[in-house]
């Protein structure tokens, strides 16, 4: 049987040997004088003890050497325990190998650290699961779209006649009963005003006519709802409030058409789905260009899922069909615009040739148009047939097929341009429904067209990197908008898209040498 040598025997035999090694010279160094004695005795113990080092170090390298091949695996769990048995399981020393010792009932334990989940960001979105498309037969996918088309016509038909039905529900509650107020009492009961102004003076951009205006929108005691059609315009969804006098220019509101529509002051309801009004407003007073009319956002009870609305200031000098979609107080041409631009039309009031193809809008009015469109994307105004850009099937333009008119692009005809009747040099911006979903590559260019010159003042609020400090102030007066983007995250992500907006007018506006001048007229 082969004999098995252990670490144990080998430590053994060596203490044997250096004590009979240590013996022997004791008796041999009893022959010299003590003094040569004790330095053979010195020098012997000097090289026993360097003996015994090597060997211990030598023995405790191996063992390293032998537990990092052979000691333990890592694995994926949290413990792993290994025990050095033989081939038969049983834990015997005459079955361990000759070649490498290895020490037996030893237990080997690795621990390894829990991974900490990371925590849960805010506004974090997780990926949605994307479906594989199906394979469909070359009938079945026309079938499909049929089938798409007409739900989505389906759905259109069911929410004109779900607007329809209320209309005429609140006409009729309206004039058969005398007691309006009874019936609208859930509109009535006291509340806390959804403008929130907590500073003694509000932002320097409202003036304090739009202070009032705001306040009446959001919190005006409603009296009457109606609707208001006229020829062919589109009918408008109106409220009105006898407890308010009339807030702006009261002086000139006694129009006669306008009391055929409104008595008191009045307010337009819209569809939920236009609350970018809101956000419009806003910009357009933090920019300085004071032309878009006062909206702020607004609950109604016969308004489905209880969805706040943008309500938008009944303006009296404008005529029901100004306060209309897709009307125009002033008729021109796309090649009449441009036209205008080049002649510079009653700029440094100067009265243009009777000839000229003027219209009664100022020079810079135009400008101050195109940078708000521009910033927003609304195409509704100087790009209806959506002929600057890549338009989607659910735009009106696509809708309606004016996308395939862009042939004879002098003879288009512009929308909603709008001045009031006493001041026909100043525009109304009216419609302000903006597009945020429309990336950079697809922005609508067509809009600054023929622009030479852009207005100062807000030129300045978008190179000065302070436009989204004041858009969040602007827009925190104005609670129910807020709480209806999702707060100040939904605010900013709204603001983000302006920011790169306005980077790349700026860098428009560099590329094409564009003048930036004063425009207080």
């Amino acid at each position: 049987m082969e004999t098995i040598i252990r670490p144990g025997d080998i430590k053994k035999s060596l203490i044997l040997w250096s004590c009979s090694f240590f013996l022997r010279i004791s008796n041999c160094v009893q022959r010299y004088p003590p003094s040569k004695r004790n330095l053979i005795i010195v020098g012997a113990c000097c090289v026993y003890l360097f003996f015994v080092v090597s060997q211990v170090g030598h023995s405790l390298l191996h063992q390293d050497r032998r537990l990092g091949r052979h000691g333990y695996k890592k694995s994926l769990g949290l413990y792993n325990l290994r025990f050095d048995l033989g081939p038969t399981g049983a834990n015997d020393d005459s079955v361990l190998p000759s070649v490498v010792p290895t020490r037996s009932n030893v237990v080997y334990i690795t621990l390894k650290s829990r991974r900490i989940k990371p925590s849960i960001m805010r506004g974090t979105v997780r990926p949605k699961l994307r479906r594989k498309a199906r394979r469909t037969k070359p009938n079945e996918g026309f079938t499909q779209n049929k089938i798409g088309t007409l739900k989505r016509e389906e759905w259109r038909q069911k929410r004109t006649n779900r607007i329809d039905i209320t209309w005429k529900q609140i006409n009729t509650i309206n004039h058969a009963t005398r007691d309006v107020s009874s019936n609208l009492k859930m509109q009535t009961e006291p509340h806390v005003s959804s403008i929130r102004i907590y500073s003694e003076r509000a932002p320097p951009w409202f003036s304090k006519e739009d202070i009032s205006a705001m306040r009446f929108l959001a919190d005006g005691k409603v009296s009457r709802i109606h609707e208001v059609s006229q020829k062919e315009f589109i009918p408008l969804l109106l409220f009105e409030s006898t407890s308010y006098l009339s807030l702006i220019h009261s002086d000139k509101q006694n129009d006669v058409n306008d009391h055929k529509v409104c008595i008191g002051q009045c307010g337009v309801i819209k569809s939920p789905v236009d609350t970018s009004e809101v956000f419009a407003f806003h910009l357009d007073r933090v920019l300085g260009l004071n032309r878009s009319v006062v909206a702020v956002s607004r609950k109604f009870p016969f308004v489905q899922d209880g969805q706040p609305c943008p309500v938008v200031l009944w303006d009296g000098f404008l005529s029901p069909g100004d306060n209309a979609e897709g009307q125009s107080t002033v008729r021109m041409t796309w090649g009449e615009y441009q036209s205008s631009l080049k002649q510079r039309c009653w700029n440094r009031n100067v009265t243009p040739k009777p000839n000229s193809g003027c219209s009664s809008i100022h020079h810079y009015e135009w400008s101050k148009l195109a940078l708000f469109d521009f910033l927003l994307q609304i195409y509704s105004r100087l790009d209806r047939n959506c002929c600057g850009f890549r338009p989607r099937q659910e735009d009106v333009c696509v809708e309606q097929g004016h996308h395939l008119e862009c042939g004879d692009m002098d003879s288009l005809t512009l929308a909603n341009i709008i001045h009031r009747g006493h001041d026909p040099r100043h525009l109304v911006f009216t419609e302000n429904k903006g597009f945020f979903d429309r990336d950079e590559d697809n922005l609508d260019y067509r809009l600054l067209e023929g622009i030479k010159e852009l207005p100062e003042q807000a030129v300045a609020v978008l190179m000065s990197q302070r436009l989204r400090e004041k858009l969040l102030q602007s827009l925190f007066l104005d609670q129910l908008y807020w709480e209806s983007q999702g707060g100040r995250q939904g605010i900013e992500k709204l603001i983000d898209v302006i920011e790169r907006r306005a980077q790349v007018l700026l860098t428009y506006i560099n590329a094409h040498g564009i003048k930036v001048v004063p425009m207080n007229v």
